[in-house]
């Protein structure tokens, strides 16, 4: 993945030596979610890339922690679910963006480390769809090889969340916004 783009997020900027690889011959594809409103609409969806300079001396990628198998019943006010990634090599987390729709709620990110400690590395307490941001550590964390990432998501589907199209509805995975989706996106490097 190059990146994405969802409500209150901002482009993809790295660091000096950090690059995407982007081989050549490659074909770029956008994956678009609309949203029908009845109208003939105009799509004005557009690209920019920013070419490195020189040879970068770290290759970034995009991890995923996703969990597809979501059942939210009717009138939950808390269901929570996770998923996990675990880092095969000595590795640097830049940042974090987790991903929900409407019903979200909650979203943390864990690091469960070799030795058996743990630590919270973010703690979305008041998850927003309108305002997905990524979130940027300050210092970039090392993550050493056989760390667990763990990403878990709450929604709240009851009649108390101001953004739920349908508390009457049991929710499972899908593209619309009214549907849902459990992603723990992070950009990283191996070391």
């Amino acid at each position: 993945s190059l990146g994405g783009y969802v409500p209150g997020d901002e482009p993809l900027v790295l660091a000096d030596g950090l690059a995407r690889l982007i081989p050549a011959g490659s074909k770029i594809y956008f994956q678009m979610h609309y949203t029908p409103t009845g109208e003939v609409e105009t799509d004005r969806s557009r690209l920019g890339l920013v070419l490195a300079d020189g040879p970068p001396t770290h290759e970034v990628r995009t991890g995923i922690a996703s969990n597809p198998f979501i059942h939210i019943p009717a009138g939950s006010a808390d269901k929570s679910l996770s998923a996990s990634f675990v880092f095969e090599r000595d590795s640097v987390l830049l940042s974090m963006r987790p991903h929900l729709h409407l019903r979200g709620k909650t979203f943390e990110y864990r690091a469960r480390y070799p030795d058996g400690s743990e630590e919270i590395l973010l703690h979305v307490r008041d998850y927003d769809f309108g305002w997905q941001t990524r979130y940027v550590f300050a210092e970039p964390k090392q993550i050493p090889a056989g760390t667990e990432l763990v990403c878990t998501g709450s929604w709240d589907n009851s009649i108390a969340n101001p953004n739920n199209p349908d508390p009457t509805a049991t929710v499972s995975w899908g593209q619309q916004t009214t549907d849902e989706m459990m992603i723990g996106f992070f950009e990283y490097y191996e070391r």
